[in-house]
């Protein structure tokens, strides 16, 4: 009896999570569809057009992450020098594991669906303070993408935010790495600010020997009033799903790893400031 008891113990987690993936595909797969409703009513509200790619100009938020791009740069830079503790995509949202492979894209996390990223932010507070500055910012990470990695097309979640890539670094062959956004195909300039809909299908690749890394931010859609109040209900309900729930859960956990190893590499390095110098007489 006290096996069998242990058995059916040992088999239940197994069954609970073929539950759990079960339920999460379906409601995924009901998602969908009324994301795709949803879409064609947000693309009617929009004050700034449905379309792939827009004036950068027409952005306020863009042209201020552009006056600020070198003292950003430079807590990129900081972050880099760890970047193989940095953390893959897919190791934040599973869900993307489809287009994210291998440690060919990492990601640095400060805000994502509304959620301050308290440990990377303060690791970065000048960049903090500008995304801090941005009315209805609802995302921003740095995207670091390696040579040689191509990101598969796909399509955004919602039609309700507008993405913008600041360019950090840039290949050198500028040509050969390269976004397309439905039918447009564009390369990143450094320090200028590419805004898109992200719902359009797009892909990415880098086929250069160099990384390419861009500041990747989600801002509120300009709407008419409708369109605005089922956005903010849509983008508000999608928080509590286990789509951001999950991806918080493993950016809390990314964190702790990467503070860590920051620790680390700081320990080693005062440790090799004291050691005394060798005599080479």
């Amino acid at each position: 009896m006290r096996s069998m008891a242990h058995s059916a113990a040992a088999t239940a987690p197994g069954l609970f999570d073929r539950f759990r993936q079960k339920r999460r595909r379906l409601i995924k797969k009901t998602g969908k569809r009324l994301i795709r409703r949803l879409g064609h009513f947000l693309g009617r509200q929009s004050l700034v057009g449905d379309k792939p790619v827009f004036k950068t100009e027409d952005f306020p938020w863009a042209l201020k992450l552009e006056d600020n791009w070198t003292a950003i740069r430079d807590e990129l830079d900081a972050i880099l020098v760890n970047h193989a503790s940095l953390p893959n995509f897919h190791d934040i949202s599973p869900d993307q594991a489809n287009i994210s492979k291998g440690d060919n894209w990492k990601t640095f996390i400060l805000f994502g669906f509304g959620f301050k990223a308290e440990a990377n932010c303060a690791m970065c507070p000048e960049t903090t303070r500008v995304l801090e500055s941005i009315p209805r910012l609802r995302t921003a990470f740095f995207s670091i993408l390696s040579p040689g990695y191509h990101i598969p097309r796909h399509r955004g979640v919602t039609k309700g935010v507008i993405r913008g890539h600041l360019a950090m670094a840039v290949p050198e062959d500028r040509e050969n790495c390269w976004i397309r956004i439905d039918q447009e195909k564009v390369s990143w300039r450094q320090g200028d600010c590419l805004v898109f809909d992200d719902t359009f299908d797009h892909e990415v690749r880098n086929d250069t020997p160099e990384r390419r890394v861009v500041l990747l931010l989600d801002v509120d859609r300009p709407m008419r009033f409708w369109g605005r109040l089922v956005n903010t209900i849509f983008l508000r309900g999608i928080r509590w799903t286990a789509y951001v729930q999950d991806a918080k859960k493993n950016l809390q956990s990314s964190q702790q790893k990467l503070e860590a190893a920051v620790a680390r590499a700081d320990a080693l390095h005062i440790d090799a400031d004291d050691e005394p110098p060798t005599d080479k007489r």
